[in-house]
């Protein structure tokens, strides 16, 4: 991903929600289905980590990324951005 590609899709979460919690519950098998879901679903998705988590933002977002097959776009302070295309039909199209 070019970071011109990365910069539209920072931009385009600064308007969405957090969808999402991580707690002291960490990551679960559970939370990696339904974060696989909601990627399908919407593409870009904004996750807030609570205090009571067991890593910061960053290493919890990078573990993320990786069982869910998608990009981690940005983690600001305690929230992760996380990008995956859909298998057909992407609403999300970059500019040229």
């Amino acid at each position: 991903m070019t970071s011109k590609e990365r910069a539209y899709l920072r931009g385009l979460a600064n308007s969405i929600d957090a969808i999402f919690q991580i707690g002291k519950g960490g990551i679960s098998d559970n939370l990696i289905t339904q974060l696989s879901d909601a990627l399908e679903a919407r593409e870009l998705i904004k996750i807030s980590v609570l205090e009571t988590a067991p890593a910061n933002a960053k290493l919890l977002g990078n573990e993320i990324a990786n069982l869910t097959n998608s990009i981690l776009v940005q983690t600001v302070g305690n929230k992760i951005t996380l990008y995956r295309a859909r298998k057909k039909d992407s609403k999300i199209v970059f500019p040229k």
